[in-house]
């Protein structure tokens, strides 16, 4: 399978930000979306949670599709058995939809439907799938899925709430990643998320993430247009 345009997109940003929204004021959502735009932000993250994956619930569909912006939609789904979901995400407008490999004992399934879904925003365009790893997760488990994604999201706390500490493990994690990845011999992307701040960002940056998850140290400090500029500019001189 060729790289998708979507793919292309991302591969120019990085290194990059994906902004979290849910720590922004949702009943003032595209204000919060033009702020990040402003800031120079590409893409825009949604934490989905069912409430069953992790003990969590979230957003659907819904918010996906009210999210008007040019940034790319960069959709995580923290759900159980995401199969028969998928779709209402990518209808929704979803760019980039990661799912775990916790998640199914047929997550190679939930990758080969995705590659056959269109992009609601640019049928031309494609979609990038992302997989997963919770923290106690061994990194060799992405290994059968490499022929089915562009993306490889390594989760720096656990799944469930903002606003966690990061494992400080994850950095060697990312480093083994980055090797298996290596010998895919397929464009594939490296994300990290969770427990990323201003104090942080450029460290996970060196260690070589091409997309660096931030929500709350965005929008927390209610001046987020500073932070996801400071952040941003910081991941980008590593």
């Amino acid at each position: 399978m060729a790289p998708s345009d979507t793919l292309s997109i991302l591969a120019g940003l990085a290194p990059t930000l994906s902004v979290g929204i849910l720590t922004a004021d949702l009943l003032a959502l595209g204000s919060e979306l033009a702020v990040l735009e402003r800031a120079g932000v590409g893409v825009a993250h949604v934490d989905v949670m069912d409430g069953c994956f992790c003990p969590m619930m979230t957003v659907g569909p819904p918010i996906v599709r009210a999210m008007k912006t040019p940034m790319l939609k960069d959709v995580h789904l923290m759900i159980d058995e995401p199969l028969s979901k998928v779709g209402d995400f990518v209808a929704a407008g979803a760019d980039i939809v990661t799912v775990h490999v916790e998640s199914s004992a047929h997550v190679h399934r939930v990758l080969q439907q995705l590659g056959a879904l269109t992009n609601a925003n640019n049928p031309a365009r494609g979609i990038v799938r992302g997989v997963a790893l919770n923290p106690g997760t061994p990194v060799e488990a992405i290994e059968p899925l490499l022929d089915q994604a562009e993306l490889v999201l390594l989760l720096a706390v656990n799944p469930g709430w903002g606003g966690q500490r990061f494992i400080p493990a994850t950095l060697d994690r990312l480093a083994r990643v980055k090797e298996i990845v290596a010998r895919a011999a397929r464009r594939i992307l490296v994300a990290v998320d969770g427990g990323i701040t201003r104090q942080n960002v450029a460290e996970v940056a060196r260690a070589g993430a091409d997309l660096i998850v931030t929500g709350s140290a965005v929008f927390d400090g209610k001046a987020a247009a500073a932070n996801a500029a400071a952040m941003l500019q910081a991941v980008k001189a590593r």
